[in-house]
């Protein structure tokens, strides 16, 4: 069978391949055509268009890139179309995928979506939207199958791959790794400043501005996929501050806290039970429209599954570089630490569990049979 995916950046990739690596398992001879990225390319198939090319964050981006995401929707719908796919698979991206599905349900094709566009948290309007051009709905947060029943929409909790990705990551030996990357032996506080340039831009000098404050830790960034090597090198004026490339999970695995972007990332640090402390900030016009349309308690992932502050959210006016080291002070002390991890043990229960990929790829498989 055909399967066409749909996936606009680096976690988007990430959950991709897996599914499809989950779906190879069921279905031997699956073909597949695909926006996506080098993880996706790494499991087979054909890639349309790499999510590098089509990055866009925050609302003046996509404004200032309008004319250029039209005609990326124009060749998608075009695409599809010649591909003629069994299942036409959306992985999170609402803002491009949503606009597909608009279009692709009306025509006839067999539209999954994995990962829900984050309707809880804005534009609930939305719902009525995925209600009437996504057959299937896949969903990785329990609360976010409660959302769903509230607006009588029947969706699949499948559990969240995160848990997956995690497990099966192989145990970096520390003294290898630090050889190798020339680290010394103080403790890691890692540094997440997320994967695109506008928000790297906006989180890492801050971020960067307590090393001075921590003389006993060495601090080390979290190079994104989606970045060079070089993009990353003006961020670096300190000593005891190092660069590692595409080892998110092997950095994780060895630090002692984190310093994190919101995003997905914050999940990953909890999973790999680092201590960590959130942070975000955006342009002025974007915080602003985006605090009227955005109704959550909490920002972060961690948080918003327990429903509680178990960790510190550093957002907009309140990310500065006193209250970063005053957070920073506070979880690489033991007794916090120690609540943050039982906290941490209770998120990963309320995930599921392992399976979600598989769970999702045989969910496809048998709607397509049954069609």
């Amino acid at each position: 069978m055909k399967y066409y995916l749909l996936a606009g950046e680096a976690s988007g990739d990430l959950h991709g391949s897996n599914l499809m690596k989950s779906i190879l398992k069921e279905d031997p001879k699956a073909e597949f055509r695909f926006w996506g990225g080098d993880l996706m390319q790494a499991v087979g198939g054909s890639l349309v268009i790499h999510y590098k090319e089509r990055a866009f964050m925050g609302f003046l981006e996509i404004i200032t890139n309008l004319l250029k995401i039209l005609k990326l929707i124009g060749y998608c719908k075009k695409d599809i179309t010649q591909y003629q796919p069994d299942a036409l698979i959306f992985i999170d991206n609402s803002g491009f995928n949503l606009r597909i599905a608009k279009w692709a349900k009306p025509c006839g094709f067999n539209t999954h979506y994995y990962i829900s566009p984050q309707v809880w948290a804005s534009r609930p309007g939305r719902i009525k939207t995925i209600k009437s051009t996504i057959d299937h709905m896949y969903v990785i947060l329990p609360f976010v199958k409660d959302f769903y029943t509230k607006h009588d929409y029947n969706v699949e909790f499948v559990g969240h791959p995160l848990i997956d990705a995690i497990s099966e990551h192989n145990q970096v030996m520390p003294e290898a790794f630090k050889a190798e990357y020339k680290l010394d032996e103080r403790p890691i506080i890692a540094i997440l400043p997320g994967s695109r340039k506008q928000e790297i831009r906006k989180m890492l000098e801050v971020m960067l501005s307590v090393v001075d404050d921590f003389p006993d830790y060495q601090f080390v960034i979290a190079g994104a996929p989606s970045q060079d090597t070089s993009f990353y090198t003006p961020f670096i004026k300190k000593e005891g501050v190092h660069l590692i490339m595409n080892k998110t999970y092997d950095l994780l695995s060895l630090s002692n806290a984190a310093l994190v972007t919101s995003g997905t990332a914050t999940l990953e640090t909890a999973l790999f039970k680092v201590p960590q402390v959130v942070c975000y900030k955006g342009s002025y016009i974007s915080y602003q429209i985006a605090k009227r349309i955005i109704n959550l308690d909490y920002i972060s992932l961690v948080n918003l599954i327990m429903d509680k502050p178990v960790v510190k959210e550093l957002i907009q006016n309140d990310f500065t570089s006193e209250k970063l080291k005053e957070e920073l002070s506070i979880i690489t002390d033991d007794y916090k630490r120690a609540v943050m991890f039982l906290d941490y043990y209770d998120l990963e229960k309320n995930l599921g569990g392992k399976g979600a990929n598989e769970k999702t790829a045989k969910c496809i498989i048998n709607a397509i049979k049954e069609k």
